[in-house]
């Protein structure tokens, strides 16, 4: 798929769209902030042509197959404020990993919060995969009280499995099947109706 056929997906505040030249400097804004990357699994960015790499790499992952990325924008501002993934997706197995990052100025306003349950419908309904993963750093409980959130389980640890800058870092993986988001989603529903 072309960078470009990403499909944009809109929530209330919000929308994913595929990456444009004007977010490099968003991009790196974002990513050469060590509190943004303290939990990521490769080092803050150094100068302005790393996210231009990065932005040449999305776009050959997305070509493959193998990842689709959007930048997180708000709908009533230009410029990126984060960002969202399927990657490492495997359609054989209909499984995906999904990764997010929001930069610093955009935290505490519950974006992810609204936007991340748009890109799980997504998943399970139009690309109807079957399972999404997360890997996430122990010590990053923001990123895991929103995976809690969104029905997400524990699946396990894995022990030193980064190294980045010199610092190891263990893994947990969570994992969200797609009859357990339908069931949420029902009694939701229900819930609604009965009030």
């Amino acid at each position: 798929m072309s960078p470009n056929e990403l499909p944009r997906l809109t929530s209330a505040r919000l929308e994913l769209r595929p990456f444009e030249a004007g977010d490099v400097d968003a991009l790196y804004a974002m990513f050469s902030d060590p509190e943004i990357t303290r939990f990521w699994s490769s080092a803050a960015m150094t100068c302005r042509e790393d996210a231009v790499a990065l932005i040449e790499e999305i776009e050959d992952y997305c070509r493959r197959g193998e990842l689709m990325e959007w930048a997180l924008v708000r709908r009533d501002q230009a410029g990126l404020i984060g960002t969202c993934s399927l990657g490492n997706l495997d359609r054989v197995n209909r499984r995906a990993e999904i990764g997010f990052a929001l930069a610093r100025p955009a935290w505490g306003h519950g974006f992810m919060a609204e936007m991340l349950p748009v890109l799980v419908d997504y998943a399970f309904d139009t690309l109807d995969l079957h399972r999404l993963e997360a890997d996430v750093d122990p010590r990053n409980s923001g990123s895991i009280r929103l995976l809690r959130g969104l029905g997400f389980q524990l699946e396990g640890r894995l022990r030193e499995r980064w190294q980045v800058t010199g610092e190891v870092q263990d893994a947990l993986f969570y994992g969200l099947l797609a009859r357990e988001w339908r069931a949420r989603a029902d009694a939701t529903a229900g819930e609604g109706q009965s009030a």
